[in-house]
């Protein structure tokens, strides 16, 4: 039946896309005029995207568990393709669709597919593979493989897809789209709904989800009402206790702004409370999140808190940008991560994109300098402070000439043995390696239309 659905949606899009790439010019004003039809009066169309293609270099570390399988180094490619859509009709109502084409392949994933077929099934490797894109949690499958070969993936997918009502007494949206709370800017714990990792290297476009998202002016205040309807992977049924119901208030008290969250998300149950405000040319941010376990965990309820400070300065003529941020997460482990893989509640959450750190106390920082207009040199970096370990990912975005952009970068990790990013003893029913993340070279070229 989704298989179905999934065809049926497709081909609607296509459908009407091309239709409306067949009408002509006055077909989409504004306004009503003599010579347009009237029932095109007042559509509006835009149109944008991508192309992108992304080279990665990856070296992997001794006894680790790539390592076990090929010593490497890695190369791997990958090409990217975005179309966007969006449809206006009238005031009130828009459509937005946004189409993918992705072809990846090389070394990681060839690596990638002969651990999954030594060790299926087993969720401890899963949070050290990279998994393939797939629509199995939500509501409708618009995710389809094309090619899938060992070390060759080509998949098409609609990545946004919803309807927007506009009424005068607020929003409301149907479909699949992205959503962002939350004011953490390299970790953030208020962010429910497929967050960026810290290391993200391009943060344009968040990955879709299907949901229904209502909001409403109160007074100079906004109140966000959220339902994400999920599957369960294993039955394919929309499932309360995967589901997310979710609240967002924000306001403001004076020069403050402020947001709560409320949400049941998994079967938890989450309370969030956000600030942000300015400490003269500075401005900083803070948000705390408490979640209560359901009663089938055997973990305790836990808090994260995510504070940051970020200031922009001129250092001579060139343009300057600092960022500090501090992360508690309550869930995490203070040492002795073996034991990672015996927290349900943590490896639930790595396992679905939620979390990305293994630690319970975090420093990152973020430098960026303005060589030239058209030249940005930037470092990310953070550290676990209980370890202490850490990761630096330093990169050079470079604006070639108009809508054209280049991107080098690398990311490379440090620490003892037995720390986080330094590498630490991993042993399973199945499994035995060392866990060390693999640093590499990227070389991202987008163009943009």
């Amino acid at each position: 039946m989704r298989e179905i659905i999934r065809v049926i949606v497709c081909c609607w899009v296509a459908w009407g896309l091309l239709v409306l790439r067949g009408l002509p010019p006055h077909a989409f004003a504004g306004s009503r005029s003599d010579v347009a039809p009237e029932r095109f009066t007042g559509i509006q169309v835009e149109w944008g995207g991508h192309a992108r293609v992304i080279g990665t270099f990856t070296t992997v570390a001794d006894d680790s568990l790539y390592d076990q399988v090929d010593a490497g180094p890695y190369i791997d490619g990958q090409a990217e393709w975005r179309q966007k859509n969006r449809l206006s009709i009238g005031s009130q109502w828009t459509m937005e669709t946004h189409y993918e084409l992705v072809a990846s392949g090389g070394d990681t994933r060839q690596t990638d597919q002969t651990l999954l077929d030594q060790f299926p099934g087993s969720s401890s490797s899963s949070i050290f593979i990279n998994p393939p894109m797939d629509d199995d949690r939500r509501l409708f499958d618009l995710t389809h493989v094309l090619t899938e070969t060992d070390d060759t993936l080509i998949y098409h997918r609609l990545d946004r897809l919803n309807l927007t009502w506009s009424p005068d007494w607020g929003t409301v949206r149907l479909g699949r789209q992205a959503l962002t709370w939350g004011d953490g800017l390299v970790f953030n714990p208020m962010d429910l709904v497929s967050p960026f990792a810290p290391t993200t290297v391009q943060r344009d476009y968040k990955t879709g989800d299907d949901m229904a998202l209502v909001q409403l002016p109160v007074g100079q205040s906004d109140a966000q009402l959220l339902y994400l309807p999920r599957r369960d992977p294993q039955t394919g049924e929309v499932k309360t206790d995967v589901s997310s119901y979710a609240l967002q208030y924000h306001t403001f008290a004076g020069p403050i702004e402020a947001s709560a969250i409320a949400a049941c998300h998994f079967d938890d149950i989450i309370g969030g409370l956000g600030a942000s405000g300015y400490l003269g040319d500075a401005a900083w941010r803070i948000n705390t999140v408490y979640t209560h376990l359901s009663s089938e965990r055997s973990e305790n309820d836990f808090f994260q808190v995510v504070a940051n400070l970020d200031y922009a300065w001129l250092w001579g003529a060139k343009n300057v940008y600092g960022l500090l941020e501090f992360y508690y997460n309550g869930l995490g482990r203070r040492d002795d991560y073996q034991q990672v893989l015996d927290n349900k509640a943590l490896m639930e959450r790595l396992l679905r994109g939620e979390m990305f750190t293994l630690g319970r106390v975090y420093l990152a920082g973020q430098l960026q300098l303005e060589l030239h207009p058209l030249v940005q040199l930037q470092a990310l970096t953070i550290f676990n402070l209980s370890d202490p370990s850490g990761l630096l990912q330093p990169q050079i975005q470079w604006d070639l000439v108009s809508d054209w952009q280049l991107i080098l970068g690398a990311q490379w990790h440090w620490g003892a043995d037995g720390t986080e990013f330094g590498g630490f003893d991993v042993t399973t029913d199945t499994l035995a390696f060392e866990s060390t993340p693999t640093d590499q070279v990227y070389l991202w070229l987008t163009v943009y239309f």
